[in-house]
């Protein structure tokens, strides 16, 4: 078991890595790290580049992290060799370590996004029901509130209760809670920037051509 973790966790770590934002500089030459709030993932894209860039950055990191428990889902079962309680540790594991090499990718010294993208590929890919409804109180919070740190927050909070309520151990939402302090930290910022009135709001995007 304790080789498994290692492995699916150097994985993840890995696909994680895999950055929207390295596109969208290639079809661009923009660098996301340069420009904006200096994020490199949708929010940012889609406020610098337009709302097609803000997609195609979000499509890649949502995809990445579907994809990662998706395969990993299909060797469990597979497999036949991993317990309940073992397959929701790992595919749990997968999910936090896909958003770690997100925001702490090696080839950005460690300095990427802020994963919510990723998360909501995760949150999809681990129960569809509840992530897309998860999705969509993602957007109504944001859309209503006109800022997109809301409907984040929200998100993730909503990924910490599920994990909780629907997973046979408490690693699962042991991990979640982890990963909503790691975001609360990235987000610091744009806390501030609430607060100060200088955080960009979400019908700022719609201005900004594609």
């Amino acid at each position: 078991m304790l080789s498994a973790i290692i492995i699916i966790l150097l994985a993840g770590y890995l696909i994680g890595c895999i950055h929207g934002s390295n596109i969208a500089r290639l079809l661009s030459g923009v660098n996301l790290k340069e420009v904006g709030h200096g994020n490199a993932g949708a929010s940012n894209a889609t406020l610098s580049l337009g709302w097609k860039y803000g997609a195609l950055v979000a499509l890649i990191d949502i995809g990445k992290g579907a994809v990662a428990i998706v395969l990993l889902r299909i060797y469990l079962v597979n497999s036949g060799s991993f317990t309940d309680e073992q397959t929701s540790l790992l595919l749990y594991l997968i999910g936090a370590a896909v958003i770690l090499g997100h925001n702490f990718p090696i080839h950005m010294k460690f300095r990427g996004g802020k994963g919510t993208a990723s998360l909501i590929g995760i949150f999809i890919a681990l129960d569809w029901k509840f992530g897309l409804l998860a999705v969509l109180a993602f957007v109504v919070a944001s859309l209503l509130t006109n800022y997109l740190l809301i409907g984040v927050f929200l998100l993730y909070i909503l990924f910490v209760v599920t994990a909780l309520l629907g997973e046979p151990t408490i690693w699962p939402f042991i991990i979640t809670l982890a990963l909503f302090l790691i975001a609360l930290y990235l987000h610091f910022e744009n806390i501030n920037r609430i607060r100060s009135g200088t955080e960009p709001k979400v019908t700022s995007a719609f201005k900004k051509k594609g």
